[in-house]
């Protein structure tokens, strides 16, 4: 297969798997799914999932979120983890957007990139599902696959995403990282992985990869 070749193979197997991509994260609009995608930082969406709901009872805006103290946002998101650093963020972001941007999430990737705890992968995550612009987020998942496709070097999640943009039509960027994603959960993991579930990789993964799992699976 040529790479071209394989680009479509991905493609069309992950429509088929995913005609309808579910989104990870809940959320109710771009402040919210910020607020989530933040709180996902070496966590999990199911944690975060769980979790969201007790925050955003007491506050879904950055109006209500300042109202409450560093300390009481810790306080309810201490099960996902880092919380110290989050509820820091979370206030201090909540703060910057009152104050800058008439309350409202902006859309663009400076004036994201720019809040507390907000780095690239969380904006690309609410350029792409908050506001449909063309983005590539990549999470473990997309890093790990994009590297046993074939597609990238692994080196850093930097060069997968120049990768993944440079060999994926721009048009399928939003729903294709989410498809990645619930693909290496469901058939492609770190661990436990099984190799005959996993189609693409057998198809089209680096020999490399695939010998190694053999070597793993036939002890």
């Amino acid at each position: 297969m040529t790479k071209a070749e394989k680009v479509q193979f991905t493609i069309d197997t992950l429509n088929k798997i995913y005609p309808t991509i579910p989104i990870p994260l809940d959320h109710k609009d771009p402040y919210t799914l910020l607020i989530a995608v933040l709180m996902s930082a070496q966590s999990t969406d199911v944690r975060v999932n769980q979790i969201t709901p007790l925050l955003f009872e007491r506050a879904d805006n950055p109006y209500d979120m300042i109202k409450l103290s560093v300390d009481e946002i810790r306080e309810i998101i201490k099960p996902v983890g880092l919380s110290p650093m989050k509820a820091k963020g979370i206030h201090g972001l909540s703060e910057i957007l009152i104050d800058k941007h008439n309350g409202e999430v902006p859309a663009n990737f400076e004036d994201l990139e720019a809040l507390p705890a907000v780095g690239h992968k969380t904006a690309s995550v609410v350029m792409s599902q908050a506001f449909g612009v063309p983005a590539f987020p990549v999470d473990t998942h997309i890093h790990r696959l994009m590297y046993r496709w074939g597609f990238s070097n692994g080196k850093n999640v930097v060069q997968t995403e120049k990768d993944a943009k440079r060999l994926f039509p721009e048009e399928l960027w939003n729903d294709l990282h989410l498809q990645i994603i619930w693909y290496g959960r469901e058939y492609s993991p770190a661990r436990g992985w099984n190799l005959e579930k996993d189609t693409i990789t057998r198809t089209i993964g680096r020999k490399t990869i695939l010998d190694e799992y053999n070597k793993k699976t036939s002890r």
